[in-house]
């Protein structure tokens, strides 16, 4: 390996720093070469937010130029790829005489994204209970919210009536289930900071009631946008539970990117059944990938 290698203890611990700091990185690792390469398969670096590579390496200046749009990609996504890149075409590879090609795993290693709920009851606490199953960083925030109630939770505020202790950034999603006992002040706190997400669990008329408010006292209205109110997709939830899961499905949306449709996968992906028989349909099927 070239001068930036580095042993697998070293390669960790650098890693384990950079997540520890709360930063997001991702990591690209060199599976599988054909011909001349100066990297060798299980060759790994840490690349930041801004395409830098920060710690260790994976051939030179051409192969890491070529992965740092592919990881920022990455990091906005979560989603990994594998790319292949060509060592020997100068117009569509990465322009370096020696051969072949190499193949690069790049994938994202993050902080467990955090899910704050404002408010006690049923909604909160089955919000609760289904992001601790989704591998969120779960925080409850209420004066009745009990360990009884809440035995999932990572952390609980009791005594907390303006919501001061509420802290947010971009991997947060903040869902706001007051019962409309402080709806204005928790939204007041929440929209001077930058979450990731924020819904709001009230009727059409109520929301609109509590967004024209905080407009009126000089909240802009770019901000207001981002609140989804009332939180949730439409799957027909009546339920306490049901809303819970309409929302965590959203926020989940969102976490991914956007990519899903809300529609049902039967639509998207779904197998054909025509008076031929059983079809595969063409487009959106033959492009969903099954994990390996």
């Amino acid at each position: 390996m070239g001068s930036g290698s580095t042993s697998a203890v070293e390669f960790v611990r650098a890693l384990d720093a950079r997540l520890r700091a709360g930063e997001n990185v991702a990591v690209a690792t060199v599976v599988r070469i054909e011909g001349s390469a100066s990297a060798k398969p299980g060759a790994k670096a840490i690349i930041d937010a801004q395409g830098r590579t920060v710690h260790g390496w994976i051939g030179g200046g051409c192969a890491e130029s070529s992965v740092r749009d592919v990881a920022r990609e990455v990091l906005a996504s979560r989603s990994p790829q594998l790319i292949r890149l060509d060592l020997d075409d100068e117009v569509l590879g990465v322009g370096m005489p020696c051969g072949g090609y190499m193949e690069i795993y790049v994938e994202a290693m993050t902080q467990s994204p955090k899910l704050v709920v404002l408010g006690h009851g049923k909604i909160a606490e089955t919000l609760v209970a289904f992001g601790h199953v989704l591998g969120f960083q779960t925080s409850v925030n209420d004066a009745l919210a009990t360990a009884e109630a809440f035995p999932q939770a990572d952390h609980r505020i009791t005594e907390d009536p303006d919501y001061a202790k509420v802290e947010c950034d971009a991997e947060t999603y903040v869902v706001i289930a007051t019962q409309h006992k402080s709806d204005y002040e928790a939204l007041q706190r929440v929209l001077g900071q930058s979450p990731a997400y924020v819904g709001l669990v009230a009727s059409r008329k109520r929301s609109a009631l509590v967004l024209e408010r905080l407009h009126e006292d000089g909240v802009p209205l770019e901000k207001l946008r981002r609140v989804a109110a009332p939180a949730g997709l439409d799957i027909g939830g009546e339920t306490p539970q049901e809303i819970a899961l309409s929302i965590l499905s959203e926020i989940v949306q969102l976490a991914r990117g956007s990519r899903g449709s809300g529609r049902s996968l039967m639509d998207v992906k779904g197998v054909r059944i025509t008076e031929a028989g059983v079809e595969v349909p063409e487009g959106p099927l033959e492009s969903a990938k099954c994990p390996t």
